[in-house]
């Protein structure tokens, strides 16, 4: 196990993340800490940083460095972003740092800031095209990609904290104050004629974007706590700052969501979105709770594991982690999601979903024994409860809880228990009707691997008028397998109207290729078994 420790000493607050590396190559983090530093208001006329400054950062990269000593921290990387990037002595604050703690703190430029920023962004959310935005306390990186690749990046000398101080903002938003700074922020934007994009997703990645995203949900009495990947329209954000606008500090102190901390600069941080929206023609915005920090992360990742540095595909990595982090048996956690899928796609016709659904009975076998970590018994429960609350990227939040909904009901966590908790109102009676069917094809799939020994090889489902025949391919009767089968006959009946027909034979023998394979009726050795038969288990 390796372990490695992010640093980011940002223009409002100073970041601390300790992640775990295990040897299969799944990963996860094992500490947070913040500290707010303010450090772009303690620069003076000249662009000095103050001793205050001074005497801050040292303090928090002290606490830093005891804590990476106490996690026993392998890898430290620690970067200083704009305020002392543009400070005339940020390099005598990083040899200080370095002198009293022995860490050694790179200042990166814009350009960097936003490349990093990106890879955090283009490896946790799955979006081909867009423009970021990384807003922060004095500077706003923009990096507008194309089919995953950055084609043009900025970094503006301008973010919440430092504009909030040039327009004196900080209690409130006067008419003459609105209309001075939005017209700054415009002719700073008005340099780049890439960024208007029409109707691509404007991501907002940082502190100020993040809490936008907090306040609306908590307005809105979402159900999820989770940012990451929630989507806004044009319309509910600027009916929130129209809001906002009208506030003075004492009342925004009250806005459920919004930290004391950032209840100064979420003005001047808002009208920044509010000209982003305007400039670019976004058609809604995205919250990225991935940066910069995960931006180094995955670099790291990439150049440690050999792992290429832009995921391929998002939801298959994160799906993966996850497996490896909590699954003791892998090997039985890919056969059942073989076997799921195997009669997902040979029964298109009558289960009658579509293949976007595919990626959520995927996610919800492979993951669907990860609760036996906290507890053997109810660990379907555990397992959903994981899965809605993982960092499943590639996964809108509505698809996430209804994986986890699979993984759950499949083995008798019922619909009642989630409607009488957190996620009633994010699910229709059309997605429960969805759930029983996946869960339904999940819990087929367990039973045929009951005795987790892959004693069933193989599959082929077909259909036959008001019936479903599962062809089964297995060296010797499965009885245990056979019998778990027998269970759910009603189930089927009761979602599918249609009698679910079980047949095993003797596999080929290259049993790869028994999916292209008819079974062979005339089989001596072949067993049959319906609902209106008994199963022999001898």
């Amino acid at each position: 196990m390796e372990r490695i420790a992010i640093i980011d000493i940002g223009s409002n607050s100073a970041r601390l993340v300790i992640s775990h590396m295990y040897k299969s190559g799944a990963y996860n983090m094992v500490y947070n800490q913040k500290e707010a530093l303010r450090l772009s208001q303690k620069v003076n006329e000249k662009g000095i940083l103050t001793e205050a400054a001074f005497t801050s950062t040292v303090e928090t990269m002290k606490s830093f460095a005891y804590m990476c000593k106490i996690y026993h921290a392998d890898t430290i990387i620690a970067v200083a972003t704009a305020a002392i990037r543009n400070a005339t002595n940020g390099q005598e604050l990083v040899d200080l740092v370095t002198r009293e703690t022995g860490i050694k703190l790179q200042i990166i430029s814009g350009k960097e800031e936003a490349y990093y920023s990106y890879l955090g962004v283009i490896n946790t959310l799955d979006v081909a095209n867009g423009i970021i935005f990384d807003l922060g306390g004095g500077s706003t990186e923009l990096i507008y990609f194309k089919n995953r690749r950055i084609v043009e990046s900025v970094s503006l000398k301008f973010g919440a904290v430092n504009t909030t101080d040039k327009f004196k903002s900080r209690n409130e938003m006067t008419p003459a104050i609105y209309a001075e700074m939005t017209a700054f922020i415009m002719k700073n934007l008005e340099q780049y004629p890439w960024l208007k994009q029409k109707n691509l997703p404007l991501i907002g990645v940082g502190g100020t974007a993040r809490t936008v995203a907090k306040i609306i949900q908590r307005s809105r009495k979402y159900p999820m706590t989770k940012i990451h990947n929630y989507s806004l329209s044009l319309q509910i954000f600027r009916d929130f700052f129209s809001k906002l606008r009208t506030t003075n500090l004492e009342q925004r102190k009250k806005i459920s969501g919004l930290s004391s901390e950032r209840s100064d600069i979420i003005l001047a941080g808002s009208n920044i979105i509010s000209c982003l929206l305007e400039t670019t023609g976004a058609s809604k915005i995205i919250s990225s709770g991935c940066g910069l920090r995960e931006g180094l992360f995955f670099k790291f990742y990439s150049e440690t594991t050999g792992q290429p540095l832009v995921a391929r595909n998002i939801l298959e990595r994160s799906r993966d982690n996850i497996l490896h982090l909590y699954t003791a048996d892998v090997t039985h956690s890919l056969h059942i999601r073989d076997l799921a899928l195997t009669m997902f796609d040979n029964w298109m016709p009558m289960h009658g979903l579509r293949k976007g659904y595919r990626k959520l009975l995927e996610t919800a076998a492979l993951l669907h024994d990860i609760g036996i970590t906290i507890n053997f018994y109810s660990h379907a429960r555990h397992s959903a409860y994981m899965i809605q609350n993982a960092q499943l990227f590639g996964l809108t939040h509505k698809e996430q809880i209804i994986a986890a909904a699979i993984a759950g009901w499949h083995n008798g966590v019922s619909k009642n228990y989630y409607k009488a908790h957190l996620y009633k109102e994010m699910l229709s009676s059309a997605n429960w009707k969805v759930i029983n069917k996946l869960a339904l094809l999940l819990a087929l799939a367990e039973s045929m691997d009951y005795t987790q020994t892959s004693q069933i090889v193989t599959i082929l489902p077909r259909q036959r008028k008001k019936q479903a025949i599962l062809g089964i391919c297995a060296p010797e009767l499965p009885g245990i397998e056979m019998h778990q089968l027998r269970t759910h006959m009603s189930w089927f009946k009761k979602t599918f109207d249609a009698e679910l027909k079980v047949e095993l034979a003797n596999p080929p023998v290259d049993s790869k290729h028994l999916l292209a394979a008819p079974v062979n009726h005339d089989n001596n050795k072949l067993l049959v078994m319906d609902s209106s038969q008994p199963i022999n288990n001898k």
